[in-house]
């Protein structure tokens, strides 16, 4: 059965694929198995036995085949980050929102198709925390062959993760309990980096060799569950070029920034003095106090120059490796004026004219923390007290994954016991408030937050009809900690138009707005106290997950749905659920 129905898949993918693009066919295995780092034998689960997972390279116009074989214990879905699915949705990989997981001992078929598509993506796993060793890049190169900036000698994925020792499937429950909840180290490529050390002994780290004179593409992938980072190589600068697999107006600069979620491409010019070596570092940035704080994660790498000329004297240089300068680990200027810099590459953008014109719906999210009662109980105290519950929102409300039925094959057959149960997100707040308020931040009994810390836990969705133009305002907010907030639409680009500090004023900050040269992205960084505005255009029907993409966010509920109804014809509606679609099981708690 599983046979036919990878077989209906092919044949289906194949006819939609142009005479000259090309089907890329991969089969993931996922099962666990054991890694030993800093002195600790840990069981993870992967895919192919590999960590990070493997690369998908394919080009514009291409079809992706993915043949998923699920021997692990847990149920698993992959989420193809950034790939637009149009009519496709079936396929975009959110555990209960567009499918049911994967279930141990089974197998399931993705397909989707790249048309439009340029650049650096990358898929995780969408169950659990389980992504934070199930990912990969996707690499989209363009069908001419030709980029729109100096063509690099080569790619070079750098993905920037975490090593965890703890078992990824309790993670997302100790965040609900604000338990411990830290990586052990930070990674570049899977590699720890010297930095790490397992009784004196230094981990491996990444080691990128490279000759003078040639230009790398450097495809940067934020893969963490955690942190933002920021990203330099000694003695070398970049030139940013493309973020999200969206070409920008290139910027030269010496040190990156990328949310989790986020994907960065940059060209590096191997252009130092050869006879050393550079350290490329990854370093986790955090809200300083009175935030919770974490260890410092930092992992680096390392750059080495090979086939030097014969006419150039290395004798006598020095043997340690150049250590560049970063910036401070609480140092949140630099990534906020960092993202102000991307502008988009393409003012002809077909969507821009529509972006440009009237708003049909406006949606202002305030994204925060707040507590809910255990036990089912309607009142009980706050402020860190062991009767409430951590949780995040979205304007209050913390999302809650149905546990039967996935919210897209719900809406598909017209299920009532599902679909009576999905509330509307809220256009604003509830209850108004000084949002980047810093005395919100520390928990306490008594404290500033307390009084609004009250939140209650559904399952949201906002729904569009067919073609309209959104805008959201995404607000963060200090409310019992002050992070920033890599969000994440799926099956959507938008437009970033602004970013501010402080709280959003629309009077004098809708003036701001970039409507000529707005970068395209599909993960906002949304500052810490501030607010970042986007607009898209709902022309992709299905059901998609909206999120942050800081786990300890996600996990406890900063997430919704947006659903996009279907157009007036055929070639607008969303087609019928694949035959093999995953069924779920009442016997395994799904997380997402």
């Amino acid at each position: 059965m599983a046979a036919a129905a990878a077989a209906a898949l092919l044949a289906a993918v194949v006819a939609l694929t142009a005479a000259e693009a090309a089907l890329v066919e991969h089969t993931f295995v996922v099962r666990q198995m054991h890694m030993q780092h800093l002195c600790k034998d840990t069981l993870v689960t992967l895919v192919n036995g590999q960590f990070p997972g493997p690369a998908i390279e394919a080009t514009e116009g291409d079809t992706v085949v993915v043949h998923v074989v699920n021997e692990s214990p847990y149920g698993i879905t992959i989420h193809w980050h950034g790939v637009k699915q149009r009519l496709n949705c079936w396929a975009d990989g959110a555990g209960m929102v567009t499918q049911c997981p994967i279930q141990p001992n089974a197998t399931f078929s993705y397909g989707f198709n790249l048309t439009g598509q340029e650049g650096t993506l990358w898929w995780h796993s969408h169950v659990s925390s389980l992504r934070a060793t199930l990912h990969g890049v996707i690499i989209i190169r363009p069908k001419s062959g030709n980029y729109p900036f100096r063509k690099p000698d080569m790619d070079v994925p750098i993905i920037i993760g975490e090593w965890w020792h703890k078992d990824l499937t309790e993670v997302d429950k100790a965040y609900l309990n604000s338990n411990d909840n830290d990586p052990a180290a930070a990674t570049i490529n899977g590699k720890l980096g010297d930095l790490s050390n397992c009784s004196g002994k230094a981990e491996d780290s990444y080691v990128l060799e490279v000759e003078p004179g040639k230009t790398y593409l450097l495809r940067l992938v934020n893969a963490a569950l955690y942190s933002e980072y920021y990203f330099k190589v000694a003695g070398h600068s970049f030139t940013v070029v493309a973020s999200d697999a969206n070409y920008l107006r290139p910027f030269s600069t010496d040190v990156v920034a990328v949310a989790p979620g986020e994907t960065m491409d940059v060209l590096m010019v191997a252009d130092a003095p050869p006879c050393r070596k550079y350290h490329m570092v990854a370093l986790a940035i955090e809200a300083p106090e009175p935030d919770p704080q974490l260890p410092l994660y930092i992992s680096r790498g390392l750059v080495r120059y090979k086939n030097i000329n014969a006419s150039v004297d290395c004798a006598g240089a020095e043997r340690g490796a150049v250590i560049p300068d970063m910036p401070d680990n609480h140092d949140t200027t630099t990534t906020f004026h960092f993202h102000g810099n991307l502008t988009g590459a393409a003012p002809e953008h077909p969507l821009l004219p529509q972006v440009r014109g009237p708003v049909d719906e406006r949606l202002y999210i305030a994204l925060g923390q707040g507590s809910v009662c255990r036990g089912n109980m309607t009142s009980c105290k706050r402020g860190g007290s062991s009767e409430s519950m951590l949780v995040a929102y979205m304007n209050n409300v913390s999302f809650h994954l149905p546990d039967k039925l996935a919210l897209l094959e719900a809406r598909y057959r017209g299920d009532a016991s599902l679909s009576s149960t999905v509330e509307e997100l809220p256009s604003r707040p509830p209850r108004p408030f000084n949002y980047t308020d810093p005395a919100l931040i520390p928990v306490a009994p008594g404290g500033k937050e307390e009084a609004i810390e009250p939140t209650r836990k559904a399952t949201t969705a906002r729904r569009f009809r067919y073609n309209a133009t959104v805008e959201v305002v995404f607000q963060s907010t200090a409310m019992m900690q002050s992070d920033s907030n890599p969000m994440h639409l799926h099956g959507h680009d938008f437009f970033v138009l602004a970013q501010g500090h402080g709280n959003y004023d629309a009077a004098s900050d809708a003036r701001s707005y970039n409507l000529v040269d707005p970068p395209v992205k599909n993960t906002v960084h949304v500052p810490r106290l501030g607010w970042a505005a986007i607009r898209f255009v709902a022309d992709n029907p299905g059901s998609w997950f909206l999120h942050c993409h800081f786990e300890y966010h996600i996990a406890p509920g900063m997430a919704t749905v947006l659903v996009v109804d279907n157009g007036p014809t055929p070639e607008t509606t969303l087609p019928p659920p694949p035959t093999d679609l995953p069924k779920c099981s009442k016997l395994q708690e799904q997380r997402v």
